[in-house]
């Protein structure tokens, strides 16, 4: 019960690595706010551990101030933020992306950070507490041929949380991020092109232990880096990939 008395945000909860930080979190005992642009999912994920949906479009304010003020209506203070949902385009040149697919990219893994900061940061201060996670990738750490704009947006997801970290570390407010490889969630036939098992084969090749990043995995680091055992960390990009980044 290392969350025990904790209140979450997961965005990006219904489904994939934020589902599985969801569950952990509801397992170490927190009261977790399910928040996914799809509502029927976020609302199976949130049943299924008595936690609360809420249905937000990340890059979209009015959406996102939406969900702090029912977060904070539900729960009174908030403890926990996880900056979860993201996107990517598909592997192509980086000169055939479209205009429309690099917005998309940058407004759901960039900007979302920003709105985030700007409705919950406030109550983060009043509290002079709390733990803000966003789930970046070894992509920003190791960017890859053909997905150079999700590169791109997960470095300034890098960047952004320890610029974030140095700011509100006198309000002991923590902010780190966490790095997983490829896993088994809707994105994965993106980052691949096509899901065959002769490409999985081919990425799993590249990550030393032999497997993708799971659910399970994400829940169990980011349970770390938000609880007090880790109340002397604070603007870390861990890497969750089984040593891709070697």
């Amino acid at each position: 019960m290392r969350l025990a008395g904790k209140t979450a945000i997961v965005t990006g909860g219904g489904s994939g690595f934020g589902a599985g930080i969801v569950r952990r979190f509801a397992a170490e005992g927190a009261r977790v706010m399910v928040a996914d642009i799809n509502a029927d999912a976020a609302r199976a994920v949130a049943d299924e551990v008595g936690g609360i949906a809420q249905a937000v479009d990340v890059a979209d304010d009015a959406s996102v101030g939406e969900m702090a003020r029912a977060a904070l209506a539900a729960f009174g203070r908030l403890d926990i933020l996880v900056n979860n949902a993201g996107i990517t385009h598909m592997p192509k040149p980086m000169e055939e992306v479209t205009e429309a697919e690099f917005d998309r990219v940058l407004a759901v893994n960039a900007k979302s950070v920003f709105l985030t900061a700007r409705h919950l940061v406030p109550q983060f201060k009043a509290n002079g507490a709390g733990a803000i996670l966003n789930v970046a990738s070894t992509a920003g750490l190791s960017p890859r041929p053909r997905l150079n704009w999700y590169n791109a947006s997960k470095g300034w997801m890098i960047t952004a949380t320890r610029a974030m970290a140095v700011e509100l570390a006198p309000a002991d407010v923590r902010v780190n991020a966490l790095c997983p490889v490829a896993g088994e969630t809707p994105l994965l036939k993106s980052f691949l092109g096509e899901d065959t098992p002769e490409m999985r084969a081919k990425f799993l090749a590249t990550i030393p232990l032999g497997r993708f990043s799971t659910p399970e995995d994400m829940g169990n680091a980011a349970c770390f880096l938000c609880s007090d055992e880790a109340s002397m960390i604070t603007g870390v990009a861990l890497e969750v990939d089984g040593g891709r980044c070697i």
